[in-house]
């Protein structure tokens, strides 16, 4: 089987190219040199080969934009890259997959949210994976291809990007503080599932799942369990300073709190996966277990 993955070079989708590569002819497309075809999903992509899968898990993420330069790159390459790859599949493939993110909903809090939730992105990541889901359904409808869409929420592995990385190299330096209690869930997902479910695909029903660890974690389960592999007692500064501190960050924009950064450190915000444990038989492995077990940093 062939398959044409986008973004092979990325976090996730390294995982995913050693899951496929050693049963199956995996055609890498990006801006590294070490994709098959380079190529900037900003320009014109070249010839595409005829192949029985595609997995576009190429995308802008883990920044803020600051500019309007880097809100439209969001667009650009989620958006206008995702038309732009469709058109080039001069051969429909039999099967789609799209990597997706839990904040088309635009949501800071919530418990198991189901995929039937309204897409409410505020962010230009969350927007324009938003567009780029419907754009990918519309195609999918209309030549009769079969297309997975999946909504991943924070994603762990070895030196993975984002909060999780910056958490366990402020535990490993003996200088992360926990907020408040830590008692607010996050859903997770290893990228090794994640790679291993996408590798099972053919016999499954398409559609649009969530990809977590069914059992969500605690932020005091998640620092604990990394702080415990370097002897490093988690120490917590309580609610009412760190509420002080953010108001003061509302004023000031140079100061690294804020009302809003607060409420997303100190906030649940789970995902039902039971619908892809019951249609795509989803047996991930417990992320914190993971964590206990794992230096998730070099």
């Amino acid at each position: 089987m062939r398959v044409l993955l986008t973004g092979g070079s990325g976090f996730l989708g390294s995982y995913i190219y050693k899951a496929l590569a050693n049963n199956h002819d995996v055609i890498t497309l990006g801006r590294s040199g070490k994709n098959t075809l380079q190529a900037d999903f900003n320009k014109e992509l070249p010839a595409l080969p005829n192949v029985d899968w595609v997995i576009h898990a190429a995308s802008p993420a883990h920044f803020i934009p600051k500019t309007e330069s880097e809100k439209q790159s969001f667009f650009d390459i989620n958006v206008s890259g995702t038309e732009k790859l469709l058109k080039g599949l001069t051969k429909l493939p039999k099967i789609f997959v799209f990597i997706s993110t839990v904040a088309v909903y635009g949501l800071e809090e919530g418990e198991m949210i189901k995929e039937s939730a309204s897409l409410n992105a505020d962010t230009p990541y969350g927007k324009s994976k938003a567009e780029a889901e419907i754009l990918i359904q519309n195609w999918a409808k209309v030549n009769g291809v079969k297309a997975f869409i999946f909504r991943l929420p924070l994603v762990v592995g070895k030196n993975p990007p984002g909060n999780l990385s910056a958490i366990a190299k402020s535990i490993k330096k003996k200088m992360y503080f926990r907020i408040g209690k830590g008692l607010n869930k996050k859903s997770m997902v290893l990228a090794e599932d994640v790679a291993n479910l996408i590798s099972q695909l053919e016999t499954k029903p398409s559609g649009i799942y969530h990809l977590c660890d069914p059992q969500p974690a605690s932020l005091s389960e998640i620092d604990a369990s990394i702080a415990a592999q370097f002897g490093y007692k988690v120490k917590t500064i309580p609610d009412l300073p760190i509420t002080l501190a953010a108001k003061i960050g509302d004023l000031l924009p140079f100061f690294p709190l804020n009302t809003l950064k607060v409420k997303k450190l100190s906030s649940t915000l789970t995902f039902d996966t039971k619908k892809a444990i019951n249609e795509l038989n989803w047996k991930p492995n417990s992320v914190l277990g993971f964590l206990k077990n794992t230096s998730i940093i070099s």
